[in-house]
């Protein structure tokens, strides 16, 4: 369960980060909304262009959301938590940073300030959308349909925005409303016990769904760990 009192060590490292890293002009609920209005504007513009949808093409959806997955899984489990040449500032961040920021004793936020270690910065979603999801979209849109482009972009900006939302769930304040609904208090959970400093680097990577951690053994669940013998 999580304390109400955030740990001293936490405590510390929030107050230096935020003093480091969180310049005086940031606002967290404008960064939010830019991530949730960039995202929402280019799935209702993809969407707003398919037409006479045929049901081959929509097979493409969730083709796209479990490769989408299996993306989200590798990322975390690789690159996110083990220092790669090239990607080293990804492992700081998150590794370095958002788990010392965030532990399984103190899993929420303090103020909208704290939403710059949460959410993605907005110049990777441009990154994505430019450099990735057009790029793909466009060379579906070659090769199979039009409606199969629009499709993929739609899809993966959706995609996009479920683990940003999702995951800017699994830090909400304890009390927040939301904690009541079961998939959110299940994601949660799920998401906790990565942050736990003796799993994190093994065990529940997967933030919107654990379909990656169930494919690959890595889902950690309470139950069956205290089943084991002690020793």
């Amino acid at each position: 369960m999580e304390p109400s009192a955030v740990p001293r060590q936490v405590h510390t490292f929030r107050e230096e980060y935020r003093a480091q890293a969180i310049g005086p002009g940031y606002r967290g609920w404008a960064h939010f909304a830019f991530t949730s209005l960039v995202c929402l504007g280019g799935i209702t513009l993809a969407l707003g262009r398919v037409e006479g949808v045929r049901a081959w093409e929509l097979l493409g959806v969730p083709c796209m959301v479990v490769l989408a997955n299996g993306v989200e899984f590798l990322g975390h489990r690789g690159p996110m938590h083990h220092s790669r040449r090239g990607l080293r500032r990804l492992f700081e961040r998150h590794t370095a940073q958002h788990h010392r920021f965030f532990t399984h004793e103190a899993m929420a936020y303090e103020s909208s300030r704290d939403f710059k270690m949460v959410l993605f910065p907005p110049v990777l979603l441009l990154f994505f959308l430019g450099a990735i999801a057009t790029p793909l979209a466009a060379l579906c849109f070659l090769l199979i349909s039009a409606n199969a482009g629009w499709l993929f972009l739609a899809t993966a900006l959706g995609y996009y925005l479920a683990y940003e939302w999702v995951h800017f769930s699994t830090h909400l304040p304890r009390d927040h409303w939301s904690a009541r609904l079961p998939f959110v208090r299940f994601l949660r959970r799920h998401h906790q016990v990565h942050h736990d400093q003796s799993r994190m680097g093994r065990h529940n990577f997967n933030i919107t769904f654990p379909l990656g951690d169930a494919l690959c053994g890595t889902w950690w669940r309470e139950k069956r760990e205290q089943r084991r013998p002690a020793g």
